[in-house]
């Protein structure tokens, strides 16, 4: 990675990265956190949280290791998260789960 980007603030940091997840595909908190240096999967769920329009992130494209949809501590999301992915092809199991072998970006 390039040295402009190691001067970014950590939530930028986050951000480049969950830019690259390519329409169809997910990658969990822990993924994202491996490619930002000084990062958590926990500070990545911060990120998403906070990612507003003007940040253009396609923060629904995170979802936990287990493959599913993290519950928000808002209550709201799942929901929309849940729509926006299934509009991008992804198919969830009957137990709410993606199948990170299958729709896995890493």
């Amino acid at each position: 990675m390039s040295t402009e980007f190691h001067k970014l603030p950590l939530n930028k940091r986050i951000y480049e990265i969950v830019r690259q997840i390519p329409y169809g595909y997910v990658a969990t908190y822990g993924q994202v956190s491996r490619l930002v240096p000084g990062s958590t999967p926990r500070l990545v769920g911060f990120a998403m949280a906070s990612a507003g329009k003007e940040d253009d992130v396609p923060w629904h494209r995170v979802i936990n290791a287990k493959g599913k949809i993290s519950a928000r501590s808002s209550g709201g999301g799942s929901e929309i998260q849940r729509l926006m992915l299934e509009e991008e092809g992804i198919l969830f199991t009957a137990y709410g789960v993606i199948e990170l072998d299958r729709y896995g970006w890493l």
